[in-house]
């Protein structure tokens, strides 16, 4: 259901149902849960880029034929537990997550995509928020989280139609990063997560939770949270340790 593969402190996890178009079923999303939990805890690993098997598709979202013959199967799409939850199992990771987009993301598969810290999209990516035509409301966080990212009007157009937004208007709406052909995806997936593995994983943690944890709230109290936060950090950074780093900053600006 999942595969996990380790190199120079990255790790890619892969939705691994293509014959399924990587449907989110109950086993693998506690596979998904169990194989983020270890990778948090993984002392070589600093970044995990998530994706899907195959072209087709990044997740078709929660498994409506398994969803259909099980009695219980609804309770997933309101689960609070990262073992039925996938998107609480990548939020609870506190290394930053890749999410490299192969395919089509829907509902479900659009909220496991929305979880992660950074998009980046096949030119076969598309995305669709299907629930209202499914008769299903969002328990995972899309709609709030969708209009955030790219506005109440679009994300309401998307939401009350369930059609699909192909990977450029995506990214011209802020909601990916950039977009690339599709043998490009994974290269450009792992010289992203090198270039932030580069980064002490204790200052990757720090920095991605006040981020974070700032968006959560209101500017004024994200502010505010920046300052308190700032000063506990910056108060145990020595002039030693900045002069040790600053070399490499300065070799790092001249290649780039």
């Amino acid at each position: 259901m999942i595969t996990v593969e380790k190199s120079d402190a990255v790790a890619v996890v892969t939705l691994n149902r293509p014959e399924a178009m990587n449907a989110l079923s109950k086993a693998l999303r506690q596979a998904l849960r169990q194989a983020i939990l270890e990778l948090d805890g993984d002392e070589m690993v600093r970044v995990v880029v998530l994706t899907g098997a195959g072209e087709r598709a990044f997740s078709a979202g929660l498994d409506l034929k398994e969803l259909s013959t099980d009695p219980l199967g609804m309770s997933a799409a309101n689960a609070p537990d990262p073992a039925a939850n996938p998107v609480q199992a990548v939020a609870a990771c506190r290394k930053p997550v890749i999410g490299a987009i192969n395919g089509v993301a829907i509902t479900g598969g659009f909220e496991l995509a929305l979880a992660c810290d950074v998009l980046l999209c096949s030119t076969n990516a598309r995305f669709a928020d299907t629930h209202a035509r499914v008769g299903i409301t969002p328990g995972w966080g899309l709609s709030q989280k969708l209009s955030r990212v790219i506005g109440p009007y679009r994300a309401k157009e998307l939401s009350l139609t369930g059609n699909f937004l192909d990977a450029e208007t995506a990214c011209a709406w802020g909601l990916a990063n950039r977009v690339v052909a599709p043998d490009e995806l994974m290269p450009a997936a792992l010289k992203l997560a090198r270039e932030m593995a580069d980064i002490d994983v204790d200052m990757l943690v720090t920095y991605k939770t006040m981020i974070d944890d700032g968006y959560a709230v209101s500017l004024s109290d994200g502010l505010a949270l920046e300052d308190s936060r700032s000063r506990a950090h910056n108060a145990q950074v020595t002039p030693e340790m900045v002069a040790a780093r600053r070399a490499a900053v300065q070799a790092r600006g001249r290649s780039q």
